[in-house]
């Protein structure tokens, strides 16, 4: 990609390696800080996303830098997923520091983020192309700047909120299924059940082994904490856990998160996601946290947010999924 100068000031160029990790860290933890969203990152964890790159994402292709001055004031990602529903997903992602709001940088940002990958669908040319993004609600720029670019709303997802963990319910694993420890040798079968399960869920997935490398090598990823069933040798269910140290540090926690909850079809409507669910806040409280968290798809065909409901989870934040059509 080439670099660019728009007609404000605003000089455009490509990701230019690692020194870029700590600026694109710095403008995610400042626009996180600023919109009271409960997320931080670190180097090492975005570090190990750019680090496997592959047709999805491609952090040489994929990612912009918006520089005043030589201070970056601004990022832009792209990803391809091929969604549930049948589309190409195109989703764009941008960041603006908040000291550089209200100029009109986040629309450049868009503006390139949505011309490149319109370029890139033109060359892929898929059967039924879409643009996607994504906002938090209390994010309303965002919003604004989506809805007047002619993104509308496809999809409400949940963050979770379980606020204490001193009254965790005791829930044996129904008749049949036992818990094994996961290591480096079951995580990739872990992977597969847990791809499988949300095949009939909206959305879409990187089934790359980049995409599982990613996973493996992030900091935060712990298989100790997975709690996964077993009905013989198949993975009916498990729940991928994980406790980020740097994130709860930057927030004054201590929480746990249950990065996925998921069942396979054939062992669903049994009581194994409770059960799965009661332990893995147990295997938190043990390691010392005081609440646990989780995302949900508000309108899950899985019944999944009257379920976390009833195990004490509450809506914390609410997210947006947009879409627009490349037409």
């Amino acid at each position: 990609m080439a670099m660019s100068t728009t007609t404000t000031g605003l000089r455009l160029r490509p990701f230019a390696g690692d020194a870029d990790l700590v600026e694109i860290v710095r403008l995610e933890n400042a626009e996180a800080a600023a919109d009271g969203l409960q997320r931080r990152t670190t180097v090492e964890e975005l570090g190990a996303h750019f680090a496997h790159p592959n047709g999805s994402f491609d952090p040489a292709r994929d990612v912009t830098l918006a520089e005043i001055d030589g201070r970056v004031v601004a990022a832009a990602q792209r990803e391809v997923v091929d969604t549930t529903d049948g589309h190409r997903e195109y989703r764009l992602d941008g960041i603006v520091d908040p000291a550089w709001r209200r100029r009109g940088i986040g629309r450049a940002v868009l503006a390139e983020n949505e011309r490149l990958a319109r370029e890139l669908a033109a060359i892929e040319r898929p059967a039924s192309p879409i643009l996607g993004s994504w906002s938090w609600e209390p994010q309303v720029g965002d919003t604004a700047l989506l809805e007047s670019t002619g993104f509308k709303p496809a999809r409400w997802f949940f963050d979770m909120v379980r606020p204490t963990l001193d009254d965790v319910p005791d829930l044996p694993l129904p008749d049949g299924f036992e818990l094994r420890p996961i290591d480096t040798t079951l995580a990739r079968r872990v992977w597969d059940a847990d791809i499988e399960a949300f095949a009939d869920h909206w959305g879409g997935f990187d089934h790359s082994e980049e995409h599982l490398r990613r996973w493996l090598d992030s900091p935060t990823t712990d298989l100790s904490l997975w709690v996964v069933a077993f009905d013989g040798e198949e993975v009916a269910g498990g729940i991928i856990n994980s406790i980020d140290e740097a994130q709860n540090a930057a927030l004054g926690v201590r929480r746990g998160w249950l990065n996925s909850v998921f069942t396979r079809r054939a062992w669903r409507r049994r009581g194994l996601a409770s059960a799965l669910i009661a332990h893995s806040l147990a295997v938190f409280r043990d390691h010392g946290q005081t609440s646990a968290a989780l995302g949900v798809d508000a309108a899950n065909p899985s019944g999944a947010l009257g379920l976390y409901e009833g195990l004490g989870f509450a809506v914390d934040q609410r997210a947006i999924a947009w879409r627009k059509g490349l037409s």
